[in-house]
């Protein structure tokens, strides 16, 4: 049974640095390309960053870059997001989500991906 798991969540002050990781069961993550996205109250769910299964191709929302970073470990089937500099309008619940697909331009679209986490609520407040 297919199962993801983001934790890393919580309260942090504007400047401050979080670590979310996305642990998957019931399949391996070599073989999926891995998404992030985030959802605040009131807003659509928009994707923050996604990275391929193959030769680790990375997309990032622009609102992130520079400031967010994705990275894969298939050996320990771990995705991490380690987030910098996090703003007040970075406050949202992020999921991690898997896709078969392979995405390039289309890789912020929730609707090609199959499979999500619960989400874990990141808060950024002084």
């Amino acid at each position: 049974q297919v199962h993801i798991v983001e934790s890393g969540g919580g309260l942090v002050q504007p400047g401050g640095s979080l670590r979310l990781s996305c642990v998957p069961s019931g399949f391996s993550l070599d073989r999926y390309d891995i998404g992030w996205f985030r959802q605040a109250p009131g807003k659509e769910r928009e994707g923050v960053t996604y990275m391929s299964r193959r030769n680790n191709v990375t997309y990032y929302a622009d609102s992130v870059k520079g400031r967010f970073t994705i990275s894969r470990d298939n050996v320990k089937n771990t995705v991490t997001l380690q987030m910098n500099s996090l703003k007040p309008e970075d406050t949202a619940v992020y999921y991690c989500a898997r896709t078969s697909l392979i995405l390039r331009n289309s890789w912020s679209n929730p609707n090609k991906f199959d499979y999500w986490g619960q989400g874990t609520q990141v808060t950024v407040s002084s």
